[in-house]
């Protein structure tokens, strides 16, 4: 884990692959998301209570990719957030999956804060400043 950063492990199994033992394309979507809610949980942030108490939640506005090199049934994966900017409705980040020092996959990603109707909203002060003393801004 490099300074600023959050590193989430995950393992590779049989229902992740396809019929060769290779992770299908799309799981690496649900792996960030885990990793994004960690850090998140890891900062104090609640997703379900942000729901709940706040009516707010995030979704996903952008998100590219690049597959560099497939993930194996049975490989240990780390999956490592970085906070690349965070505004007043949303937050970049930078996400990259390792095989040990190997980078398999990298993604940046565009989280905006929506509200009742799916509208847009403001970032609460509260999560803002979690976000940033996480990833050390």
């Amino acid at each position: 884990m490099t300074k600023g950063s959050h590193s989430f492990p995950i393992r590779i199994y049989y229902e992740d692959t396809d019929a060769a033992g290779i992770v299908y394309y799309a799981n690496y979507l649900r792996f960030a998301e885990r990793a994004r809610t960690e850090a998140l949980r890891l900062s104090g942030i609640d997703q379900s209570e942000l729901l709940r108490d706040q009516n707010i939640g995030f979704v996903v506005r952008k998100c590219i990719v690049e597959f560099l090199k497939p993930a194996m049934l049975d490989d240990l994966l780390t999956i490592e957030t970085r906070l690349a900017d965070i505004n007043k409705v949303s937050m970049e980040l930078v996400q990259t999956i390792r095989r040990g020092t190997e980078t398999l996959v990298t993604m940046e990603v565009k989280l905006v804060v929506v509200g009742s109707g799916l509208k847009l909203a403001k970032i609460p002060d509260f999560v803002r400043k979690a976000m940033l003393k996480i990833f050390n801004h």
